[in-house]
């Protein structure tokens, strides 16, 4: 039987679908051990989210108004009727094969949380910590460096505005931290992330204040943090017991995929990744939660 190789893309007309052979998994998962004991280390509950999410309750969220090129959605095959082969054509199953799409893949692993936690009301500030599968639509897909669908690691903060601020001013810290270590060398630039209606005062205050700001590595986001303000809050119906206002959120997230692409690419190969990230441990301690 041959060996597995570290990566396996499927061709490229096929859209972003990849299997990774087992040294990409073992690095993906030593990362994410990382930057799960981040979270861990200031308190945030581990939890995990569904896999599919309502598309009612994402387009509450106005996610298929502000994000419909990436948006991917599921439907059922259509059972009833007469003479239904349930056989795909060459490209796939058409439209009246199938049931109303009412379920969609998440882009991003916060939004299950917000919905989780939707109607509720929180006793104290609180971090919650998920690792998502991420699906994303996107013009044109590169090995591990853009996928359909990918791993994403986020740690979540959900309180008052000085709680959510201070969450990302020390994951920026430590991002930067860590990169430096690493030998890794990112740029920290603001970007564009239409969580607010673009002709609202909530998208002038985004330009005027970015919400989202991305760690690139040559010219590739491989980390963001991002401030939602108190949108979710408002629009999830989710408040504090010490304000009895809506929460603020802010999230930083790690597309885990990019990260594998991004140290082997820096570093060679895949020892050579393992040995760096061998030396920031021997720096800063048990980075790994290990």
């Amino acid at each position: 039987m041959p060996a597995a190789s570290a990566a396996v893309t499927t061709p490229a007309e096929l859209g972003g679908i990849a299997a990774l052979g087992p040294e990409a998994t073992t690095l993906l998962q030593r990362l994410d051990g990382i930057f799960e004991s981040w979270g861990r280390q200031v308190d945030a509950v581990p939890m995990i989210m569904p896999p599919l999410l309502p598309v009612a309750r994402l387009a509450a969220l106005d996610y298929y108004r502000n994000f419909p090129h990436q948006a991917m959605v599921v439907a059922p095959l259509q059972l009833s009727g007469v003479d239904r082969s349930h056989e795909p054509s060459d490209t796939g199953f058409l439209p009246e094969a199938l049931e109303p799409a009412s379920l969609g893949l998440p882009s991003a692993a916060c939004y299950g949380i917000y919905l989780h936690l939707a109607g509720q009301q929180l006793d104290a500030p609180m971090r919650v910590t998920v690792l998502g599968r991420c699906f994303r639509r996107e013009d044109h897909y590169e090995d591990l460096r853009r996928l359909l669908g990918f791993h994403m690691r986020e740690v979540v903060a959900i309180g008052p505005r000085d709680y959510v601020d201070d969450h990302l001013r020390q994951f920026t810290s430590r991002v930067r931290d860590f990169a430096t270590r690493l030998d890794l060398p990112l740029q920290r630039v603001a970007a564009t992330d239409p969580f607010y209606d673009r002709g609202g005062s909530r998208a002038v205050l985004a330009q005027l204040s970015p919400v989202k700001h991305e760690f690139v590595y040559e010219d590739l986001a491989i980390a963001s943090t991002n401030i939602h303000r108190n949108f979710f809050g408002e629009r999830c119906e989710i408040t504090l017991a010490e304000t009895g206002g809506p929460v603020f959120t802010s999230c930083v997230a790690f597309g885990l995929e990019r990260w594998v692409s991004a140290l082997t690419r820096r570093f060679g190969g895949w020892d050579e990744a393992h040995a760096a990230l061998n030396a920031v441990e021997g720096i800063t301690g048990a980075l790994s939660g290990r």
